[in-house]
């Protein structure tokens, strides 16, 4: 285990390696590029890390799984080494991803414990539900490409979790007056339905990335509700069917202006 003292430990690179889950070649190529470089050398030039580079390995890492590129965690890491508030920063932001997460992830442990239980059937899980797991899984990968989940990332975290979390406000309250507007029997050609949209692309608009990446993220975002609407719609607090009426009425909506 990786020890706290950062005047007595070190290790050497495949120590580290074997230690954090990184590969030998990845702590090679962030040397070579300057991302991290171990801070000591023994007589022979073997590398040795410091607990500091063990921290500037985690703060890599960590940005990396948050959709940064190398490039941009070069330059968030051009600050203090050691600042403890951008530490606090960045474990905030990884937090508030894997909080993003959880509700997959939560839709998945449900349909895999509904796989479980039938495991012991001579007949195996149900092939349906086989398939609407796997789908699950893949809504991501299906739908945005690498660089928007990047971008969108980006944008999160440029908003901050006060950001996210007003717009989340804002939102549910945009869902219950569109489900009054939808079960009013209000047409899609009222002032009424038209201030909506405009309020909901605007508030979704600050989540995707300006011009047509923008464009394209939004359109994925439509095609992954229409096709895992029921997947997704389940970790909302709305019935599902009342959320797809909403969707489909704000899209005739559009459809009208």
């Amino acid at each position: 285990m990786i020890g706290a003292d950062d005047a007595g430990r070190r290790w050497s690179i495949g120590e580290l390696a074997r230690a954090t889950g990184t590969t030998v070649r990845a702590l090679h190529h962030y040397d070579e590029i300057g991302l991290l470089s171990a801070s000591e050398r023994t007589p022979a030039g073997h590398r040795r890390y410091t607990e500091r580079d063990l921290r500037r390995l985690y703060r890599v890492r960590a940005l990396r799984a948050l959709g940064l590129s190398l490039e941009e965690i070069a330059g968030v890491l051009d600050g203090p080494a050691d600042d403890p508030e951008s530490m606090r920063e960045l474990l905030t932001a990884q937090l508030r991803r894997l909080d993003e997460h959880a509700e997959l992830i939560g839709t998945l442990r449900r349909r895999i414990r509904g796989l479980l239980r039938q495991a012991g059937d001579s007949s195996g899980p149900d092939p349906d539900r086989l398939m609407t797991t796997l789908e699950l899984m893949s809504v991501f990968e299906t739908y945005f490409t690498e660089e928007q989940r990047e971008r969108l990332a980006e944008r999160r975290n440029a908003l901050g979790g006060e950001g996210v979390e007003a717009a989340r406000h804002e939102w549910a309250g945009l869902v219950e007056e569109g489900l009054r507007l939808v079960e009013s029997g209000v047409p899609a050609e009222d002032e009424r339905a038209r201030d909506l949209v405009r309020r909901w692309d605007a508030l979704a608009g600050g989540f995707h990335p300006d011009g047509a990446d923008g464009e394209r993220t939004r359109a994925a975002a439509r095609r992954m509700w229409r096709d895992n609407s029921a997947e997704i719609g389940g970790s909302l607090p709305w019935p599902v069917e009342r959320m797809a009426g909403l969707v489909a009425y704000l899209e005739q909506v559009r459809q009208t202006g």
